[in-house]
């Protein structure tokens, strides 16, 4: 059994299809099918039901799942560290965030970093928890769900989530909204699983509003200047919108940003320390407090 067919199986599973596994490892469709029965052989057992016309695991693919990806994760980590021991420092560094988060607030990061510290790199992580974004590659996570041993995390920044309105708009220069005043009008919100609308959702508990579903902070704020309604997010402002911070029952709408590493890595001590730089970092570039 080779590492490399572990990777080719998950992907795969990831994937739903051999052809969209085999196009994502620049392989062809017919050669990653042989590699994927190749690994079948070797343990034994079969991975994936072929008797639909949709690949599908296998209730023993399933089964295994868990334990490849452990696997490929723990591979990943030896490498690390092994380069981590040789050279006495951490080389490259993955931050994976959801994707607002990684443009306006990782990439202006990464852009005072020196050159000396570790050359980064990042990985979109919109939906994923701590645990998954680590999984898939990350050495820091950045989100707002709360991490769980063996992983460590500390609290970066509490950001606002905001009611961007146009400079016309007659609300524009009160600088706060309420929630109540903003359920009565059009509202523009981002996907389900992006932090602003997880925080939204929250406030609102399930109170009915009209709303439209933008896919992106850059697309929700577009159509708020288009004159479509209030976009509702957490994206640094744009198109002369303004920023009205969100009044809700003695508290404003907002994220809690973390980050979190696993206590496991070989850099851990390393990893902790960039995070909290970036913590730093994002405190006095929103001025926000780090809880």
């Amino acid at each position: 059994m080779e590492l490399r067919h572990i990777r080719y199986f998950v992907a795969t599973a990831e994937a739903g299809t051999v052809s969209g596994a085999a196009a994502r490892l620049h392989l062809t469709q017919p050669g990653l099918s042989r590699q994927l029965r190749q690994l079948e052989k070797d343990l034994g057992v079969p991975l994936f039901d072929r008797s639909t016309a949709r690949l599908e695991l296998s209730t023993t693919g399933r089964a295994l799942l868990s334990q490849a990806r452990d696997l490929l994760q723990r591979a990943d980590a030896l490498k690390v560290a092994a380069s981590f021991h040789a050279l006495g420092r951490l080389e490259r560094l993955t931050i994976g965030a959801p994707t607002v988060t990684l443009t306006d607030v990782v990439a202006p990061f990464i852009a005072t970093l020196a050159p000396d510290d570790p050359t980064p790199d990042v990985l979109g992580a919109d939906g994923l928890s701590p645990a998954d974004t680590l999984r898939q590659g990350a050495d820091l996570a950045i989100g707002t769900i709360p991490a769980s041993t063996p992983f460590h995390e500390i609290s970066l920044a509490v950001l606002p989530v905001w009611a961007y309105v146009p400079a016309g708009h007659p609300w524009a220069d009160n600088g706060t909204v309420l929630l109540a005043d903003l359920l009565r009008e059009p509202l523009i919100l981002l996907p389900p699983a992006f932090t602003a609308r997880l925080a939204w959702e929250a406030a609102v508990e399930g109170a009915p509003h009209q709303k439209i579903e933008a896919a992106n902070g850059t697309v929700a704020q577009a159509l708020a200047a288009a004159g479509r309604g209030i976009a509702i997010a957490s994206d640094d402002p744009r198109f002369g919108l303004i920023p009205l911070a969100v009044e809700t029952g003695g508290r404003r709408l907002s994220v809690r940003l973390r980050a979190t590493w696993d206590s496991r890595h070989a850099a851990a001590v390393t990893i902790e320390g960039f995070a909290a730089r970036l913590g730093r970092f994002i405190r006095d570039r929103y001025d926000a407090p780090a809880s």
